[in-house]
């Protein structure tokens, strides 16, 4: 039989080492990644392939007009199987949807890890 396709996290970080290390941490946990510098670039991606991801991990400071927190609000309301991780060092706990998960940085590999393996199980079900 042919092997299952992988899952996919889109990635949206506008510095490009913490995205490079958020994609290798994604990429181990056998996740297939798409990365964009900005909340516009990645809505693009959304409109695309939205029903196709696993999880969207963004940080709130991005390139652009819009924030993290803001397309988590737009990526949760067109896509509400999607697991969304909004990420900040600013404590945003109470601007983020209640059904988005925040994690305030600085953020250990290994939560990442658990975050995705959680999604994949999660996903693997429906």
């Amino acid at each position: 039989m042919g092997r299952a396709l992988k899952q996919t996290v889109l990635i949206v970080e506008h510095d490009q080492i913490q995205r490079e290390l958020v994609s290798v941490i994604f990429e181990e946990s056998d996740m297939h990644v798409i990365a964009c510098m900005s909340a516009e670039a990645a809505a693009a991606v959304l409109e695309k392939v939205g029903k196709d991801l696993t999880l969207m991990f963004t940080d709130d400071d991005l390139e652009g007009e819009m924030s993290g927190v803001d397309l988590a609000k737009i990526a949760v309301e067109r896509f509400p199987d999607l697991d969304v991780i909004v990420t900040s060092g600013e404590d945003l706990e109470e601007d983020v949807p209640e059904n988005v998960l925040f994690m305030q940085k600085p953020w250990l590999p290994l939560e990442l890890l658990r975050q995705a393996e959680i999604s994949r199980r999660r996903h693997a079900m429906h």
